[in-house]
């Protein structure tokens, strides 16, 4: 049994909310011309992915890629690991990743190299959280939930050793004793 983490409210479930409704607003522009594949990045999207493909007013399809870089940790290992692939081809399509959190870059780099090689139509990102300070590349993610410093959360899909991903919120860990 993991022990409790301290854990401070960080976004809370309003402007989760409102942020996810901006987002699903600009990416219905694209979705409503043409076909969009949102692709959610497993495990830590799946709570952002959800709300958010809900709020996009135009049918999407969806598939599912799993990918590691934490190992449990609380810092990206740098080594992506590709746990689970698309279904559904993406060649001629316009498709949106939707990822957790940007950190360090080198996930994302890795997931638009590996689908870029499958010949879109488009490629677009999406990610809830972006980590400025934490970035080892320079990468652009096309629609950025919020901004946030180098801490280390948990919720609304993120997680610690799997656990704190059922939190409605985002919370700073404060400590890890």
């Amino acid at each position: 049994m993991l022990a409790p983490l301290k854990l401070s409210k960080y976004i809370d479930e309003k402007k989760i909310a409102e942020r996810v409704s901006e987002l699903a607003k600009e990416i219905t522009k694209i979705a409503s011309k043409e076909q969009l594949i949102c692709v959610c990045v497993l495990k830590g999207s799946f709570v952002f992915y959800a709300d958010l493909i809900r709020a996009i007013q135009a049918d999407v399809v969806c598939d599912f890629l799993g990918v590691s870089s934490y190992n449990g940790g609380m810092q990206s290992s740098g080594e992506v690991k590709l746990t689970l692939d698309l279904t559904t081809s993406i060649e001629g399509k316009n498709v949106l990743i939707i990822e957790d959190i940007v950190d360090t870059g080198l996930t994302m780099e890795y997931l638009k190299k590996t689908l870029l090689l499958r010949k879109p139509k488009s490629l677009k990102t999406a990610a809830l959280l972006l980590k400025p300070d934490s970035l080892k590349i320079d990468i652009k993610v096309d629609y950025v939930g919020f901004k946030i410093q180098n801490d280390f959360v948990v919720g609304y899909g993120l997680d610690y050793q799997g656990y704190y991903r059922n939190l409605p919120y985002i919370a700073q860990v404060s400590n890890m004793n």
